[in-house]
């Protein structure tokens, strides 16, 4: 199959896509490691009724993933894997209200990086992917 001019700009705008999301999956977990901290993020999860010591692993897998996605590793993959542990952080702010800048943050930060990483796993790596996976085609 030739590519045609559309699909190379569909492959630049997924690269876009990828990129913004794996920068934004470290900056979360970035997050928990210099503002709040380990141990305090540890707490939090306690707080809401989430064993404290998956602080450790949730950020881990935040910030390695991150950088998968970021650098085009199994991308698609990534992203669908990293899905749940946002949707559970999305369930713990629903209570809070839309806006993160709420109390106790909201839920719509939660919620777009779930439904981008859903985004990113059925558009494919885009361009510039280090391992490239295969494109996820949906059968009817």
């Amino acid at each position: 199959m030739n590519p045609t001019p559309h699909s190379n700009a569909t492959d630049h705008g997924v690269t876009l896509l990828r990129i913004s999301l794996g920068v934004m999956w470290i900056a979360h977990a970035l997050l928990k490691l210099f503002v709040f901290t380990l141990p305090g993020t540890a707490q939090f999860f306690e707080s809401v009724g989430i064993p404290g010591f998956l602080a450790y692993p949730v950020f881990s897998v935040e910030l390695l993933g991150g950088a998968a996605i970021l650098f085009g590793v199994y991308a698609r993959q990534v992203s669908l894997a990293l899905t749940p542990v946002m949707a559970v952080a999305a369930s713990v702010h629903f209570a809070n209200g839309w806006l993160f800048t709420n109390k106790g943050g909201g839920w719509e930060y939660p919620v777009f990086l779930v439904v981008a990483s859903l985004a990113l796993w059925l558009a494919g790596d885009g361009a510039l992917a280090l391992r490239r996976s295969q494109r996820f085609v949906p059968t009817v």
